[in-house]
This record gives structure tokens, C-alpha cells and sequence, in this order.
């Protein structure tokens, strides 16, 4: 994914919450101190009804619910952050807002855009080498 992929809030925000806990983190510290303080307009765990569709009949079901994590911030000035995780790690949550709330603000946007890019990168290498593990167990039942 190049740094121009990376600029739709939703795509930053995907990349994020895949992000490594210890990375996200260090990131979110790092713009703390240029932010100012930060308003809590929500940090909460709660269950989300996972959707899905049915591939053959085209229409959509939930298959169950999933545990998540999110945060809302506001910072000073009125820009607003906001952070989803899957499991209960509202830290994270918290850490992907205070970025989300730093782009928003403008506040080190270039630096922030590359390091979601080189981060994009890196998933996407996990997701290939994931798909060719999977494709290596791949049976062809023509054949079978």
C-alpha cells in the first residue's frame, strides 16, 4: 500500500487496528506531548454484531458477536479522534484515537502517513505469506 492509499480515514484506521499493541502505543506517546490535553468522550468494551453475506442468495446475516474495544477523544480545538479494536484492549483503542485525532489536527501528518504506509506494507507481506501457506495445503479434488 503506498502513502496515498493510506490518506482515507478508513483505510489509515483498518491499518491501525491491525497494528502491533507495543507499536501503536509508542506511537500515540510520541504525539501526546504536542496535543495538549486530551478530552475522554468514551472509552468502553462492549459486543458488535459481526455481519456477513451469503455468497449464494446475496443477502447479508450475522454471524455472532465480537468483542471490541473503543475509544472517542476530542482534542483542543474540536478535532475528534476515534479508535475500535477487536478483543478488551481499551489501550490500544485509546492509542489508535490520539492518532486518528493527530491526522485529523494536522499534527505530524507526514511522519504519521509513512509510518501507516510502511505499516500497511508489512501487513500486506503477512497476508501473502499467509494466503501461500494456505495455498500450499490446497487439495484439487479433480485430481484427489
Amino acid at each position: 500500500m503506498t502513502e496515498t492509499a493510506v490518506t482515507e480515514a478508513s483505510e489509515r484506521l483498518s491499518v491501525l487496528a491491525r497494528m502491533a499493541p507495543e507499536r501503536i502505543s509508542e506511537e500515540a506517546e510520541i504525539l501526546l506531548p504536542a496535543l495538549g490535553d486530551i478530552e475522554v468522550l468514551q472509552s468502553r468494551s462492549g459486543l458488535v454484531m459481526l455481519p456477513m453475506r451469503d455468497t449464494v442468495t446475496g443477502t447479508d446475516f450475522h454471524l455472532g458477536e465480537v468483542l471490541v474495544s473503543e475509544a472517542h477523544i476530542r482534542l483542543p480545538g474540536g478535532t475528534e479522534g476515534y479508535g475500535m479494536v477487536t478483543g478488551h484492549d481499551l489501550e490500544r483503542a485509546m492509542a489508535m484515537a490520539v492518532i486518528d485525532g493527530a491526522l485529523a489536527a494536522g499534527v505530524e501528518v507526514e511522519r504519521l502517513i509513512r509510518v501507516i504506509a510502511e505499516e500497511a506494507a508489512r501487513q500486506a507481506e503477512d497476508d501473502r505469506d499467509t494466503l501461500r501457506a494456505i495455498e500450499a495445503t490446497r487439495v484439487d479434488m479433480e485430481t484427489f
